[in-house]
């Protein structure tokens, strides 16, 4: 597919690449010759440094050719303008990254078909993992019904040095799966012959409670009663916001003075203080030793980084950093930072599924891995109704986390026989990815 992109900031220059690493024609516009810049030495696609909503740039990126548009700059204006000038040409899918509410509503919007607010994405991950507690993350596919969630699996944890074969056939009533684990930076997709290890990052399948499954892996869910939030962020203040109507206690710390007094002017009922947030006495005067969770989501990775470390080291429960830098997510587990989130992803979540084929309802990726989690349906008179999931000879690098049929959701075994309507959730490794689809579109 030909795809152009609009933005070459964080969120842009991490689809460009990811796309184009997928074999997709990217073209990237960028008005800041710096970004472009950047973006041309490290991403192989082509850039052009100029105007995204202008006619002569987009018709040097090929618009006429594009099958989506990705408007994802940090101005709400050119993205619509990008978007209504695409559709002149023609362009049939466009996706605008839009932050004021107020656009969203009335005419203003023509041309743009899907609307995605990275910093709202990311403050909704975030009140599903305080809400959880423990977990590294949490994904919900088909409204909830099905959970994908992560953990890091503790020294002398029941799970620690277990076979899954051997850890499925002793555990009675089996409504999770786990379907995949990342150790030493490499993903491996479960098997029957893998074996668990202290320090693994697994992600499990949960059609119901996952109390037991965590219980495994030696993580203990504890739902936040009081949260302390690192940053003054578009994306803070949202978390906040959501959390307090959530009925969470809420503390936000940052050093801007005059971000700090509209938060407290805005929101009564959430505490404000205006100090550093990496100041070791000012946590320890919130409460941070009591605290459920410590959320650090300055625009800053280092501030993030040591927010964390100084939160946990004073007692915190739960410790999650927002990041820009993926690099640093893959040297962190076990060193005081629980989770990792990202509005890059959150982007990336909210994108991929029109660049899948297939009837995709959903796409889910993860900070430490390349892999995807698709939510998709088996269309009726598609290939796979009527196989089992072993009679589809899967790659390896592929597995049917769960099934969604009718207002039922399960954990399928290899004899499960799927159906035409099912929504499956595919846990697959980027090179597996064209097989999934030719399997199931």
């Amino acid at each position: 597919m030909h795809i152009v992109v609009i933005g070459a900031g964080a969120v842009g220059s991490h689809l460009a690449e990811r796309l184009s690493l997928e074999g997709q024609d990217v073209v990237v516009i960028e008005a800041n010759p710096a970004l472009a810049e950047e973006v041309q030495s490290n991403v192989d696609c082509m850039v052009i440094t100029g105007n995204g909503a202008s006619d002569s740039v987009l018709r040097d990126a090929r618009i006429e050719s594009a099958g989506l548009l990705i408007a994802v700059t940090s101005s709400d204006a050119v993205n619509v303008l990008a978007c209504q000038a695409a559709a002149r040409y023609g362009v049939p899918r466009k996706i605008a990254r839009i932050e004021d509410p107020a656009l969203r509503v009335g005419s203003g919007l023509a041309g743009v078909d899907v609307v995605i607010d990275p910093g709202e994405s990311l403050a909704q991950e975030l009140l599903r993992l305080v809400r959880k507690g423990g977990v590294s993350e949490i994904v919900e596919f088909a409204g909830g019904k099905l959970s994908l969630v992560g953990g890091f699996v503790a020294p002398g944890a029941p799970l620690d040095g277990l076979n899954l074969s051997g850890l499925r056939s002793s555990v009675e009533g089996w409504d999770w799966l786990v379907t995949a684990l990342v150790r030493d930076g490499k993903t491996r997709v479960a098997r029957g012959d893998t074996t668990v290890q202290a320090g693994d990052h697994v992600l499990l399948m949960a059609a119901g409670p996952t109390s037991e499954a965590l219980r495994l892996m030696g993580v203990e869910e504890h739902a936040a009663r009081k949260v302390i939030v690192l940053g003054a962020t578009r994306s803070a203040a949202l978390a906040a916001r959501m959390m307090v109507d959530h009925g969470i206690q809420v503390t936000l710390i940052d050093r801007d003075e005059a971000r700090c007094r509209v938060l407290a002017e805005s929101d009564r009922d959430l505490v404000v203080i205006c100090a550093d947030p990496t100041d070791p006495r000012v946590l320890s005067t919130e409460g941070a030793e009591s605290a459920d969770a410590v959320l650090a989501l300055t625009g800053w990775d280092e501030v993030n980084i040591l927010g964390c470390l100084i939160g946990k080291a004073l007692g915190a429960e739960m410790t999650a950093a927002r990041f820009h830098r993926f690099e640093y997510v893959r040297l962190l587990p076990g060193v005081g930072i629980d989770a990792a989130v990202s509005s890059r992803l959150a982007a990336a979540n909210a994108i991929l599924r029109f660049v899948r084929r297939g009837h995709v309802h959903s796409v889910a990726t993860f900070q430490d891995t390349s892999a995807e989690a698709i939510e998709l349906e088996i269309d009726e008179g598609g290939a796979a109704a009527g196989k089992t999931i072993s009679g589809m000879r899967l790659p390896r690098t592929v597995i049917v986390g769960g099934i969604v049929r009718g207002g039922d959701a399960f954990v399928p075994h290899g004899d499960t026989e799927l159906q035409a309507g099912d929504r499956l959730i595919v846990f697959t490794l980027p090179e597996a990815i064209r097989s999934v689809e030719r399997l199931f579109a």
